[in-house]
């Protein structure tokens, strides 16, 4: 339990400090490409062009790399704790960011966003306490077929429908990214041929191919979600999909389960700590409220009528944290 912790919590620092920099890379790209013809669709999103290259930023190549290692803690995390468990703590993740922000990005919090950091911490210590051990994960193979067929409805429907929304798709789009993170977890969680390693079973199970199509999928969305509007909203939808369904899951399928007598304390940590964790993004970065402190990477601001997809507000040092993944 306890290294798998450790393992959950080095995940969140991962995502955390890498979403610091993916929000500067998307941000300074939006930027740069707001007065560029064929930037935006006609219903008012980023292109597949403005998105690749808010991509190949180096903030954001090096806060992917970050996402990257945070993808492999998490699986580590998600075979060895209750998913319940897992996901929240790396969840907790904003909480990383609100903090990194007022070092790096010279961002002042909030007493709100304080108070809901304390929220959060507190309940992840509620739920670590809870916690018993995680189910088997053992389940037919329909459904992994089943796993990999709503992960492809869900990533590629949900890309068309943000396509086709634009502008007015940030809070789908983040939802949609964390549904797709839910699932990964949920994939790793029932994918065959790891212990002991098969590698003709890994192969050819189809949990393999819904891992990748919802990791693929949630991260491309989650790029879509940073470049349109305010990102608080979507940040918080992106904490629920990771986390409540992916929980349920694990509790109602997996066997995944608190210890004897401690369930009360397991869903009162559970409900604050997503509580929390979507207060965090909800009061991060309020729309044009700004605030006097230290400049950092988000300092410069793009002329008057000039700001780019995802940096709606774009005034600078700002009160609230970015409040991303």
């Amino acid at each position: 339990m306890l290294i798998g912790l450790l393992t959950a919590v080095a995940a969140s620092v991962c995502y955390g400090t890498g979403s610091v920099l993916q929000a500067v890379g998307s941000r300074k790209s939006a930027r740069r490409e707001a007065a560029a013809a064929g930037q935006v669709t006609d219903h008012g999103g980023p292109s597949l062009s403005s998105t690749a290259k808010a991509a190949m930023t180096w903030e954001f190549i090096v806060g992917t790399v970050l996402d990257f290692v945070g993808f492999g803690l998490g699986a580590l995390a998600a075979r060895m704790l209750p998913l319940f468990l897992s996901q929240t703590v790396i969840s907790a993740n904003l909480v990383i960011t609100a903090v990194l922000s007022v070092r790096l990005l010279g961002i002042r919090l909030t007493r709100a966003e304080w108070t809901s950091i304390g929220v959060v911490c507190s309940a992840l210590v509620l739920l670590a306490s809870a916690a018993g051990p995680e189910g088997s994960g053992h389940t037919p193979v329909s459904t992994h077929w089943w796993l990999l067929a709503i992960s492809l409805l869900l990533m590629v429907g949900g890309t068309v429908v943000v396509r086709l929304l634009g502008a007015r798709a940030a809070i789908l789009a983040g939802l949609l990214s964390g549904l797709g993170f839910g699932a990964l977890g949920v994939g790793v969680r029932i994918l065959d041929g790891i212990d002991p390693f098969d590698l003709g079973t890994l192969l050819t199970d189809p949990a393999l191919y819904a891992i990748l199509v919802a990791g693929t999928g949630g991260m491309y969305l989650h790029t879509v979600a940073l470049q349109i509007g305010s990102v608080n909203g979507a940040t918080a939808a992106l904490v629920v999909g990771e986390t409540v369904l992916p929980g349920m899951i694990g509790v109602w399928w997996l066997g995944d389960a608190s210890r004897p007598g401690f369930a009360w304390l397991a869903v009162t940590g559970f409900v604050l700590a997503v509580a929390g964790a979507v207060a965090v993004a909800w009061f991060g970065a309020p729309e044009g409220h700004g605030a006097e402190g230290a400049g950092g990477p988000e300092t410069e601001s793009a002329p008057e009528g000039e700001t780019g997809h995802g940096d709606a507000a774009a005034p600078a040092p700002q009160t609230g944290s970015p409040a991303l993944r």
